[in-house]
């Protein structure tokens, strides 16, 4: 993107407000079809990073990469609500790849057999660029033999997906959240710049960034009232976002804005399943047997529910 292009766009999103940013999200959105027998599994702010003291996601690695198993051995389509791939703190794909390449091979099957789709976030937003998307996740260099393997050939990133029912017609509109955020959706080039030179390294001595959302209060309760006033607007849209790692799942009859969480949490990670018409908020976390060997178990947090309660009257 040549310097005019940049200062163009930026000029356009500055002074946009964050209904409208969720307004164009959800006019350019890719509407994908379902009906009763889909299965969905949404993860989002992975936050994959490259195995070092500042990559979040290693704690949790071994929890999500027996989930991500889990669902693909029982036919579910993976949506990645953005911020999959941490690309403040780190400069290149290379280097997450290579600390997390078995979690990549397995979303490439999933790739493989049209079942994955992936957003992107304000940490991963590079990846609005089909550009920058092929020519760094279609292949990986392998370094036991020297040669380049395939990855996500002829992958999208999307900003937002509408998942439209057959026989309903229910929207469900899916987005990473961050268009609430002005800062992290305008400014975030300069976010991921004082990352990685300022709160990168004093998150070893544990000074959280206060930009991130999920990091401060006051904020995230911001960027949530902003999105409930955008669901009273599009009538009651059943709204699926990620970007502030706090779980959401409302009852029937309340604002229908439901967050996934994240895979970041303290020895957890937190989705949301769709399956047999309905909708439900669920953990993966690390369990003690009574003899003292270790598992990891799926835990129900809310729901399920039925989609058709969700439908605005």
């Amino acid at each position: 993107m040549d310097k005019s292009s940049f200062l163009r766009i930026f000029s356009k999103n500055f002074f946009m407000s964050s209904s409208t940013r969720l307004d164009r999200a959800y006019k350019n959105a890719k509407t994908i079809s379902f009906d009763e027998d889909s299965k969905f599994i949404f993860f989002s702010d992975c936050h994959r990073g490259d195995n070092s003291f500042a990559d979040d996601f290693a704690n949790n690695r071994n929890i999500y990469f027996h989930a991500l198993n889990h669902y693909y051995r029982e036919g579910f389509h993976y949506i990645e609500l953005g911020d999959g791939d941490e690309l403040w703190e780190n400069i290149s794909f290379d280097s997450i790849i290579e600390a997390h390449k078995n979690v990549y091979q397995l979303l490439r099957r999933f790739h493989l057999e049209k079942r994955l789709y992936m957003l992107w976030g304000n940490h991963d937003m590079v990846y609005r660029d089909p550009d920058y998307v092929d020519k760094h996740l279609s292949h990986y260099f392998e370094p036991i033999d020297g040669s380049d393997k395939e990855l996500f050939e002829d992958i999208t990133y999307h900003e937002a997906l509408i998942l439209k029912h057959t026989d309903t017609g229910q929207e469900i509109f899916c987005v990473h959240g961050h268009q609430a955020d002005w800062w992290n959706y305008v400014c975030w080039r300069i976010g991921r710049f004082l990352v990685r030179v300022l709160w990168k390294p004093l998150q070893v001595v544990g000074i959280a960034d206060p930009t991130s959302p999920a990091k401060n209060y006051k904020e995230l309760i911001r960027i949530e009232k902003r999105i409930k006033r955008w669901i009273l607007k599009k009538n009651l849209l059943l709204t699926l976002t990620g970007h502030t790692h706090r779980p959401r799942f409302p009852e029937p009859g309340q604002i229908p804005f439901f967050n996934d969480g994240s895979c970041v949490h303290p020895r957890s990670i937190t989705g949301i399943e769709i399956e047999n018409g309905k909708i439900s908020l669920i953990k993966w976390h690390i369990d003690t047997k009574p003899d003292g060997t270790l598992q990891i178990v799926r835990v129900l947090l809310e729901g399920p529910e039925k989609l058709s309660d969700y439908i605005s009257p």
